[in-house]
């Protein structure tokens, strides 16, 4: 290590330390921000020996940002006094540059009072180190934010886990199991989503309710089976027809069925409603052996018109 003139307070004094990982052999990045060449030096020599993976150096604000976006480092090690913007201003440059993250930054400096403590705090930094850095203790700080990180990045991945577990458990409670259409509940909730972003676009909206014709009498006849069938065909066909992204085909109850049509005006739904009949029509939904077809039969428009 270079020596230092005897006016100058070393950055950091002699090591032994060593810094090692909460999870073995996981890489560890830090950003050094210092803009005195050999305490920047010195900082780096120590964090190597310490055995930090990756260091990366910066010796002003501007530059600290540019490796911070590129590089992503996992702890920040970052001098108050730099020329131009200080280490204040850099902290808080470095939070807005990660909205919804977090990087632990440690400010150094060589003042050593509460208000440096306080400002330090307030300007997004998580603790402080006071210069010459006695290498036990900025270990200690290391294993500390890593420990730190570590636990945020696990209920991060945690949390995840669980939207998503939340996500396919709605889907599997807002789901019809005979038809695979969305379910009463799921329409509801849907529904009233469409209805505000229409309100709020000002475009139209439709609502279909559709009636199997005379399905009671067909179920009685050629029993519950076949009426399952019946439902699971119309079903599909419904799935097959909604074929824009926000369109919504739903099992209202029982024989019923629901379609929403986003931006879809009236004279739109009616020419929608007749293609839809003659396209079951040519379906031909009929028992093995049976004449009989059953009929898709338009019971009720709902037009939405946005003020």
């Amino acid at each position: 290590m270079t020596a230092l003139p005897s006016f100058v307070s070393p950055a950091i004094e002699s090591s032994g330390a060593r810094f090692s990982s909460p999870e073995s052999g996981a890489p560890f990045s830090v950003l050094v921000v210092e803009d005195q060449a050999v305490m920047r030096a010195a900082l780096v020599t120590e964090l190597h020996q310490a055995g930090v993976t990756q260091v990366l150096e910066a010796e002003n604000g501007r530059s600290a940002l540019a490796l911070f976006r590129s590089e992503r480092p996992d702890l920040v090690l970052l001098d108050i006094r730099l020329p131009g913007e200080d280490g204040y201003w850099v902290a808080r440059q470095l939070r807005e540059a990660e909205p919804g993250e977090w990087t632990p930054i440690i400010f150094l400096s060589g003042l050593d009072n509460d208000l440096d403590v306080w400002r330090g705090i307030e300007a997004g930094g998580d603790d402080y180190l006071v210069k010459p850095v006695k290498p036990i203790v900025l270990v200690a700080k290391l294993r500390a934010m890593r420990r730190l990180l570590d636990m945020r990045r696990r209920l991060v991945t945690v949390s995840a886990e669980l939207h998503l577990a939340n996500q396919k458990l709605n889907e599997m409670v807002e789901l019809d199991a005979l038809t695979g259409l969305v379910n009463r509940r799921g329409l509801d909730r849907m529904l009233h989503a469409e209805i505000s972003a229409a309100r709020r676009e000002g475009k139209p909206l439709t609502l279909m309710l559709c009636d199997l014709d005379h399905f009671k009498r067909f179920n009685d006849t050629y029993g519950h089976i076949q009426g399952d069938e019946c439902l699971r065909q119309v079903g599909r066909l419904l799935r097959e027809v909604c074929v824009r992204p926000r369109d919504i085909a739903a099992r209202y109850g029982g024989e019923e069925f629901a379609l929403v049509l986003p931006n879809t005006p009236r004279s739109g739904s009616m020419t929608f409603a007749r293609a839809l009949g003659q396209m079951l029509k040519l379906l031909k939904i009929r028992p093995a052996g049976s004449d009989e077809e059953i009929l898709l039969t338009l019971w009720r428009h709902h037009h939405l018109h946005p003020r």
